[in-house]
């Protein structure tokens, strides 16, 4: 009996595919499409849709292989051309994902946000930017969770209000240029001041005023309006204006304040500046005149500096160092550095040796004068050899 072997014909496995579903009508349409290519096609990188579709094909269910129906089609599209109602489902579908794949999204634009966050922001005090690390520590405190479907900017502002209620930091300045006529300038003056902006430099020439300034983001287009009133033109020469270097911000806690800098000095490091400050207007002025040379003047504020310093040491004793015991010498050699240095002496080699002839280890006025003892007997019985 010959046996043949049944292979079906026009079946096509879709595998190593991503789906997009669309509900609508109460049905739901889904698409095969190449991985990584949805994402591609929706930011307009990948134009070609063969390389982005697997078929050309509306299903009801991709895993089990059931088509739609033409019916539910027509009523849910308004037509039944598979092609039209793929490009609406890729646009407007939602992408199943597996587990890693999305949280390698979600990481992705996690670390997205904080990078714009930390574009965005200054420390008030130093008007320096945070760390990405630092403006993520301080997202995870907040319990900040992504959402997919909103973009990264957005989300970003959003995450900057939330910030601002529970930790030192603010939107960063921005920079601008505004030019108008001479004429107009004491109403644009009086606006600058109103929004509490810092003016960088004014410049008056051929009956026009320029201005730099820095103003907060919430009032940029209030001064744009104001700029195109008053006939003007208005420049943005930085989006947002920080110093150089890294911003730190210290654990906090809720209900907790932040620390000022006066507070956390000890009151006598304070009664100490207190009475260097005195010793230097006493040693420059008398009566309100200021005398002495150069040279009296920088001998004096050395003096001050030597009496501060010293002030300070005695209000911060030295933390005591932690004593290393030998147990062969059975005594305490000092810190981890004399310790070693004694594994090395005289006195341990001495009480080593006595340690295994099963003898009481000596002091070290013992060990010398027993040292003194046991030379001469050794070079006796060198020399009687």
């Amino acid at each position: 009996m010959s046996r043949t072997v049944k292979q079906p014909i026009g079946q096509k496995r879709l595998t190593n595919i991503a789906v997009v579903r669309l509900k609508k009508h109460g049905n739901r349409f889904e698409i095969a499409c190449f991985k990584n290519k949805v994402l591609s096609w929706r930011s307009r990188v990948e134009k070609d849709i063969d390389e982005v579709l697997q078929t050309h094909t509306v299903f009801s269910n991709v895993s089990k292989g059931v088509l739609a129906k033409s019916k539910d089609l027509n009523q849910a599209f308004g037509t039944d051309d598979h092609e039209k109602i793929c490009l609406e489902i890729l646009e407007k579908g939602e992408l199943q994902v597996a587990d890693k794949e999305r949280e390698v999204q979600l990481s992705s634009q996690f670390r997205d946000i904080a990078t714009i966050v930390m574009h965005k922001t200054v420390n008030p005090e130093t008007e320096r930017p945070y760390t990405i690390s630092m403006i993520e520590r301080l997202m995870k405190e907040v319990h900040f969770a992504v959402e997919p479907n909103k973009s990264s900017k957005q989300q970003a502002l959003e995450l900057i209000r939330e910030l601002t209620k529970h930790f030192p930091i603010t939107r960063a300045r921005m920079r601008l240029k505004l030019v108008l006529a001479l004429n107009k300038k004491s109403a644009l003056l009086e606006r600058l001041s109103a929004w509490s902006a810092v003016i960088e430099s004014q410049e008056e020439a051929n009956k026009s005023f320029t201005v730099v300034c820095q103003l907060e983001p919430g009032h940029f287009r209030e001064c744009d309006i104001l700029v195109r009133d008053l006939e003007g033109r208005l420049e943005v020469t930085s989006m947002a204006v920080q110093k150089e270097g890294d911003g730190t911000v210290d654990e906090f806690t809720d209900g907790e304040e932040v620390p000022s800098k006066a507070s956390s000095k000890s009151g006598k490091e304070v009664l100490g500046e207190t009475s260097v400050v005195n010793k230097f207007s006493e040693a420059f002025s008398l009566d309100g005149a200021v005398f002495g040379g150069e040279g009296k003047a920088s001998r004096t504020a050395d003096v001050a500096e030597k009496e501060l310093s010293q002030e300070k040491r005695s209000s911060n004793p030295a933390p005591a160092v932690k004593q290393q015991r030998c147990n062969t010498c059975n005594a305490e050699v000092g810190d981890s550095k004399q310790y070693r240095e004694h594994f090395k002496s005289d006195w341990h080699k001495h009480n080593l040796k006595r340690k295994t002839a099963n003898l009481p280890p000596l002091s070290p006025e013992e060990c010398l004068a027993d040292t003194d003892i046991v030379e001469p007997v050794n070079d006796l019985n060198e020399y009687s050899r």
